[in-house]
């Protein structure tokens, strides 16, 4: 099985980003980047990830980002692994 662009769906991506939004600004400075650097190159398995992270209160997305603190529990996973590295790197 290939793994799919999220740029095959354009309504996905948009709530996604929306959902993005955050009530912390340096939050939102990052996740911005991250979308203009990354957003067409998304996968499914990056939204996923993604999707999950921003389940977590904006505190705890900061460590996450800041790399204060490392996913745990069902977040300790290779999808969201991989994809606090890219948005660490931006």
């Amino acid at each position: 099985m290939t793994e799919q662009s999220h740029q095959s769906d354009p309504h996905r991506r948009a709530r996604l980003r929306w959902r993005a939004r955050r009530g912390l600004l340096e939050n939102d400075l990052i996740i911005e980047r991250f979308f203009s650097r990354y957003e067409h190159d998304l996968t499914d398995a990056d939204v996923g990830a993604l999707t999950r992270l921003l389940e977590l209160s904006d505190n705890d997305l900061m460590d996450l980002l800041l790399a204060r603190k490392e996913p745990e529990g069902d977040l300790a996973g290779p999808d969201v692994s991989r994809l606090l590295e890219m948005l660490r790197s931006v």
